[in-house]
Order: structure tokens, then sequence, then C-alpha cells
């Protein structure tokens, strides 16, 4: 019963637009604006979620995924090569212009609110959290586990001391873990650091760390430009419209990194996920020249097999007839230059 008056507070809502703010706005949070994403209902998604906690926790499913070991010697290559590796699940590792930034970076073994239960890691972190660089800035795209992970972000704060990027609502959450170097912006905001230029852009999805405070921090997908190359970080998200505003506004892209797993149940996860095909749909929509698929084969979050995101991903490029040498499925590890 306390679960469920929980839920029904979270189901509240966050309220009316804002007079004069902009359209995804609301009183007490956020909302998308895509009115053809219509999200599953409150018992419905709760019902998953409590299925998976259990599953993850109780009946947790196994995965044999290739790991390459980490090229270190590119990666601290003082004369600044433009490089991406693969951590794991949304974590990169991008260096570019002699920067060095991390996205939802996540070392801990589960994507949870606690240590005993929830989804756990199916594959080790791809790089050693002390094999990094110096980290000089950290994106965060939303609030959820798999995404922000406090043990990660206050150990970044501590050994790195990086400026963090964060979308509008996050600002309170790091001060309240202690870290304070951190840049809130709202959708196509932009700051400045070491000649980069970091812009926060639309995405759709939803937030929350609790079953009472859905939307109440705004999500979003990072784009990074330097001097001559430019990459797209999706975040999470589903399929829609706003990947082509992001291509027209910001793009071309050298690299967009966007998520292509956890979509099956689609009554839950199609709201909020891209599925393997839409990913490339968004990266034509974006103007991306080479695709890094992110959001999976790391947590087991939804109830597709554990490895079909990639082989679908493969298989739909070929459909398209795109060049494979476009599409960078990368192992965990994995360094690429770009």
């Amino acid at each position: 019963m306390l679960l469920l008056a929980l839920l029904a507070t979270g189901c509240a809502g966050v309220g009316a637009p804002v007079a004069g703010a902009p359209a995804h706005h609301r009183e007490r949070g956020y909302a998308n604006l895509n009115p053809s994403h219509v999200t599953a209902g409150a018992w419905t998604r709760f019902t998953f979620f409590v299925s998976r906690i259990w599953a993850s926790t109780f009946t947790p499913r196994t995965a044999n995924f290739p790991q390459v070991a980490s090229d270190l010697g590119t990666i601290h290559d003082s004369r600044g090569a433009v490089t991406v590796t693969w951590v794991g699940h949304a974590t990169l590792l991008i260096q570019l212009d002699g920067v060095n930034i991390l996205t939802d970076p996540h070392w801990s073994a589960r994507a949870s609110l606690v240590s005993f239960a929830g989804p756990r890691r199916v594959s080790a972190p791809g790089l050693k959290f002390e094999d990094l660089p110096p980290i000089h800035a950290v994106v965060i795209s939303h609030d959820h586990y798999d995404h922000l992970d406090e043990a990660t972000v206050r150990r970044l704060a501590a050994e790195h001391r990086p400026r963090f990027f964060v979308p509008l609502g996050l600002k309170q959450w790091f001060a309240d873990v202690g870290i304070t170097d951190v840049d809130e912006l709202d959708w196509w905001g932009k700051r400045e650091l070491r000649g980069l230029t970091f812009t926060c852009v639309p995405a759709q999805h939803f937030s929350g760390r609790t079953l009472w405070d859905r939307n109440r921090r705004l999500w979003s997908g990072w784009v990074v430009a330097g001097r001559a190359k430019r990459l797209y970080f999706a975040g999470d998200t589903a399929y829609f419209d706003g990947f082509k505003e992001i291509g027209a506004r910001l793009g071309p892209f050298d690299l967009a990194a966007v998520p292509i797993g956890a979509y099956v149940p689609a009554v839950i996860m199609k709201a909020s996920h891209t599925t393997p095909e839409e990913a490339l749909r968004a990266l034509a929509d974006v103007r991306g020249q080479r695709l890094v698929p992110i959001h999976w084969g790391t947590f087991d979050l939804a109830e597709e097999p554990l490895d079909e995101p990639p082989q679908r991903l493969v298989a739909e490029a070929r459909r398209l007839r795109l060049d494979l040498d476009r599409i960078w499925v990368l192992k965990h590890g994995e360094t690429r230059r770009w």
C-alpha cells in the first residue's frame, strides 16, 4: 500500500505549461513535446518496473560480450588524438582537441538505488577507472540510475575535478552530494570550456530517481563542437522529430552516439527508447557520418535478448545498403580515432 501511495504521488503530474516559458516547461517540471508518443499507464509501468527488479536480482541473465584491452597508449597520448572509447552502456570517453570528456559515466556494479538489487552489469567496464586520463568535462543526459551513478560522479569530482554539464534541475542534486562545479542548461543552451562548445539539445524521454519525482528534472542530449569535429551524444531517447532539428541547427556530425537497446516490450519502451532501426533513422536525421551505438550490452534493462540490438542494427544497415564502415559497433574497451 505504501508503494501504491508513492506511485499515486509520482503520477500527480508536473502541472500546466508556464506562461512565457519554453514549451517543454511545466509548473513542477518538464514535458515532452511530441504528441505521437503515448506513455504507458502508471500501473503498466509500475508492474514492469517491479518485474524487472525481481528478474535482475533473483534470476539475472548473463552475457559474454567480447572486450578488448584498453588502448592506453592512444588514450594517454599528449598529442591530442581525436578518439572515442566505449566503456559500456552510455559511457564514452571522448577525446577532442586535447579535452577529455565522459558521457553519462558509470563504473558501479548495478544501475540501481541500492547495491543489493536491481540491474547488475553483464559486462565489466571496458576501461578501468584507474586508467582514465585527466577528465576535464562530464556531460549528463538525465537522472536515471543507468546514466547518473552517484558513486562514479563523486569519485570523478574527488579525483579529477571536471566540469559537469547537466540539464535543468540537476544542479541541486549535484550540490546535495557535494559537487559544485556544475553548469545547468536548458535545451539549446550552450557553454564553452577549453575551446569546445557544449550544447544541451532536446530528447524524447523522462526523468526520475524515485516513485515521486517523475519529470521533475529535465532530460537531454549533448552536442560537443571542437575546432573541426562535432559529436552528437543522444543520451537516452525515443525516435522523434527533434533529431531533424538538431541536425539542421548544429549538424552535420562526424560522430553520433545513439541508443539501440531496451525496446521490449514496446508498450513500455517505445515512448522513451530507440530501436536499432530507429537509431539509423536518427543518424540520417542528424546528418551523422558515423554511428556509435550505445545503451546496450551492459545492463539488463528490458526483455529483448541481450545480444540482439547490434545484430538488428547491422541487418538494417545492410537492408538500407549503408556503408558498414559508418556503423561502429564497438567492443567494450575499444578505442577508435574519428
